[in-house]
Order: structure tokens, then C-alpha cells, then sequence
């Protein structure tokens, strides 16, 4: 498998690293305080996890599909809920659930010395370890599997990022969690959902609302095409 070259990850005109500085200057104006989050995002390619014909779009403030009726989150939300995780006591290890088309997660892969990640379409999951792979992130295991279920024989997690809504918070999740870590999830309640950061401390939970986002929901089962 032969990695990206370097005219590949630099990008040209609207995928140019002006255009990625650009992004990163917005992110900022949005709120956006950390400097591993965001010199992690300026460096890291997202036209290369996007189809080819939507790679001029990679660096807009908006989701974008990528295939299975899936899509690759804003960059604000993947920015806010990068640096929510990096608030873990710990960054030694961290879930995630819902690869997707492995932006996330190698961004999680900049941020973390492990990254341990589920998705339940293998499709997506075949895709985003070749992207991997070829970018060179080789401190990513991923797992073809339900994400509700969680990664419990590689548990407990310093911090868990869910990239998709559950009705509710899934308590295996919140088991496998370590104590003083951080689990960020868009948690869908009646007709909204709100991006919400659960605290495990060793006297209780403590939850955090971060504000309404728009994610897609969170499926059990698998999928293998």
C-alpha cells in the first residue's frame, strides 16, 4: 500500500495549506483555544477523506457525505469535541466510536499515544484504515463492531469520542470509561440532540452540555456492506 505523496497531503488551490489556514483562523474566531487541536488540524489533509469530487469543500465549515449515508463532521465539531477529550487527566488511550471515514480518528492519532476505534460498516472501516495507512498513523487499531457495545477487553479508556447520537448515555460506555476521564457524545433527547461531556470522577458522574448539535443517530448491529 503506497503512502499519499507530498504533493497528495499539500493540496492545491482550495485544498492548499493557505485554504487550511483559513480554516484554522476561523476555528479560533469560533472559540476554539487549543493549539494541539489546531496546528493538528492545520497539518492534517481532510480532502484526502472526502471523495474527489467534494475535496474542494474539504475545508468549509460543513459536513460533508462520504458514503453509506454516512458524513464527515464539521470542523468546528470535530475541533470542539478533540479538545473537549483532551480535558481527560490522561491521554494515553482513547475509543472511539464511529471510524467513519477516519478523519476523527487521526486526528484522535495526533492527540493520544492510542487510538482504539469501532465502526459497524466495514465498507467505511476498509476505506479509513488504507487512508490511515497510507498517511502513516500506526498507533490506530480499529475493529470492525457495534460501537453501543464499547471495546471492553482493551478498557478502560482515558477518554471516549462518539460520532454518532444514542438515545441517551450507553452505560457500557460509561463503564468502560477510566476514572478522572472524559466521554463526549451527542446524546439525541426528545426531537434535538445536545453534544454532552460526562465526567467520571470517584465520587460520581459529572456531565457538562455542550450545545445542540445535529449528528446521525447511533444503529446497533453490523453491517458488512
Amino acid at each position: 500500500m503506497n503512502p499519499y505523496s507530498d504533493l497528495e497531503r499539500l493540496g492545491s488551490g482550495m485544498t492548499s495549506p493557505r485554504t487550511r489556514d483559513r480554516m484554522v483562523q476561523r476555528l479560533q474566531e469560533q472559540g476554539i483555544r487549543s493549539l494541539q487541536v489546531l496546528e493538528a488540524m492545520r497539518s492534517l489533509p481532510r480532502h484526502l477523506f472526502v471523495d474527489e469530487a467534494l475535496a474542494h469543500r474539504a475545508y468549509e465549515d460543513s459536513s460533508l457525505p462520504i458514503s453509506q449515508g454516512q458524513t464527515i463532521s464539521q470542523p468546528y465539531v470535530v475541533a470542539r469535541m478533540s479538545e473537549v477529550v483532551l480535558s481527560a487527566a490522561r491521554h494515553e488511550r482513547v475509543l472511539e466510536v464511529g471510524t467513519g471515514c477516519g478523519y476523527q480518528t487521526a486526528l484522535l492519532a495526533e492527540l493520544f499515544q492510542q487510538v482504539y476505534s469501532l465502526e459497524r460498516i466495514r465498507p467505511l472501516q476498509d476505506k479509513a484504515r488504507e487512508r490511515l495507512l497510507r498517511l502513516g498513523y500506526h498507533n490506530c487499531q480499529l475493529r470492525h463492531a457495534d460501537g453501543l457495545q464499547g471495546w471492553p477487553e482493551q478498557a478502560p479508556f482515558d477518554a471516549i469520542l462518539c460520532a454518532a447520537a444514542p438515545l441517551g448515555v450507553p452505560q457500557l460506555l460509561l463503564d468502560q470509561l477510566a476514572v478522572d476521564g472524559c466521554l463526549v457524545l451527542p446524546v439525541a433527547r426528545a426531537h434535538e440532540q445536545e453534544l454532552v461531556a460526562l465526567y467520571r470522577r470517584a465520587e460520581g458522574v459529572e456531565e457538562v452540555r455542550l450545545g445542540k448539535v445535529h449528528f446521525v443517530p447511533m444503529r446497533a448491529g453490523l453491517r458488512s456492506n
